[in-house]
């Protein structure tokens, strides 16, 4: 059966009349030029609009005109056989925009519900069960923007009506998308036995757990960068009490944040790490030992990389406690384990610096620098250590490094000043 004569036998009124596909056609390709320039305009405004820690990517579609005869003729055949005008669908023009994370889902959609004039949202899939097959996704009707809309070749009636849908899917909800329209919707034979439906349904679950699982792992790296900061910060402002008391200058404060709790449980290595951290930044520097310690010890033995990062972070919890032989033989276990951790090389140099070894800083620092030579932090360490020792000529060069990489340092300029006096003074 054609389908014309299907969608005839639909029809219960009489004298219906079936769209004259050809006009239609030909009404709907004189637009195309137009609807191209809309769709790009408003991918070029979501660009702008849109801002995610991941750049998304974006697909746009002009909607084909058989696909679009398909629909007319399911869904307002009437309308379009009686109408002088291009019978619009709310899915001419689309803009796919395709995120890394689930929760980018709602940010997308806030920032387009504040830059456009929303008249629908709609979340497909929400509402499904386990076992039923199909994709996630949420499509946003805008009104064109008047920016978007070209000067001419478009009638009035057509400015008014005409939208565009904007479809915000993550990654794998993309994929599943793609695959289910070819196997299903394009497909004039669907899967009707429960065994396929069943694989289906698997798949379509074990896609949404992976993007379960892949927003975990984002929200415990951030909680982790977050720790990782807090910690580092207060390792360097211990650090700094040391430089400063030389240079002259007054100590900063450090905020007392030992009442703060905990917000995670121990549990797997993760969970240990992150509560660690958290204790390790709130001033309980012998609990965090004690837990890096408990990590160290763990069996299976972790990984050598594993094994690094947590003898650094222990190094820097011991050197909190002023225990600098300690946090020494923590930052050198770091380097045995991966020769490459030029942070913990650099601690070790700190170590020695506060320690009043002047040399064997130097020669950590140098090693710091040999592995990655853009650390302007390691130049003005390197700086100070070699004023302690009368270089005055190395040390300036070490500043100037610093400051052409950016550092911006009350005790760097200090340090500065203090050459400058030196050079005088040798004139």
């Amino acid at each position: 059966m054609k389908l014309a004569h299907y969608y005839i036998l639909l029809m219960p009124e009489k004298n219906f009349t079936l769209p004259n596909k050809l006009k239609i056609e030909k009404r709907y390709e004189s637009y195309r030029p137009a609807f191209n320039e809309i769709l790009e305009k408003i991918e070029n405004l979501l660009k702008q609009k849109i801002n995610l820690p991941s750049n998304p990517t974006y697909k746009a579609r002009i909607k084909s005109f058989p696909s679009y005869y398909k629909k007319i003729l399911r869904q307002k055949a009437k309308e379009s056989s009686e109408s002088n005008e291009l019978v619009t669908l709310t899915d001419m023009i689309g803009i796919r925009v395709i995120c890394a994370f689930v929760e980018d889902l709602a940010l997308v959609e806030k920032q387009v519900v504040e830059s456009f004039d929303v008249k629908e949202i709609e979340r497909k899939g929400a509402e499904q069960s386990f076992k039923e097959f199909g994709y996630e996704s949420v499509h946003i009707l805008i009104s064109i923007p008047e920016s978007c809309l070209p000067e001419s070749g478009i009638s009035p009636e057509l400015r008014k009506n005409l939208v565009c849908e904007i479809q915000v899917r993550t990654i794998l909800q993309d994929a599943w998308a793609e695959v289910e329209h070819e196997l299903i919707y394009k497909s004039e034979f669907n899967p009707f036995d429960k065994p396929l439906r069943r694989k289906l349904a698997s798949i379509n679950a074990s896609l949404t757990l992976a993007d379960i699982i892949f927003q975990e792992i984002r929200d415990y790296q951030k909680k982790l960068q977050t720790e990782l900061g807090a910690r580092r910060s207060s390792f360097y402002e211990k650090a700094d009490e040391f430089s400063e008391e030389m240079l002259g200058q007054s100590h900063h404060q450090a905020a007392d944040s030992s009442s703060i709790e905990s917000p995670f449980s121990k549990g797997s290595i993760d969970d240990l790490v992150l509560t660690a951290l958290h204790e390790h930044n709130t001033g309980n520097f012998k609990k965090a030992v004690e837990i890096y310690t408990q990590i160290i010890n763990s069996e299976p033995v972790p990984p050598a990389m594993v094994l690094s990062v947590i003898y650094k972070h222990r190094g820097m919890a011991y050197f909190a406690q002023s225990l600098y032989e300690e946090a020494l033989n923590d930052f050198k276990k770091s380097v045995e384990h991966d020769p490459k951790c030029f942070r913990s090389i650099y601690y070790e140099g700190i170590v020695y610096s506060v320690q009043g070894k002047e040399k064997e800083a130097v020669e950590c620092f140098d090693r710091s620098l040999a592995i990655d030579a853009f650390q302007s932090h390691v130049y003005y360490r390197r700086a100070l250590a070699l004023f302690n020792l009368g270089n005055y000529t190395k040390a300036m060069e070490d500043v100037n490094n610093a400051l052409k990489l950016g550092l911006e340092d009350e005790d760097l300029n200090t340090l500065k000043l203090k050459l400058i006096k030196k050079f005088d003074m040798q004139m």
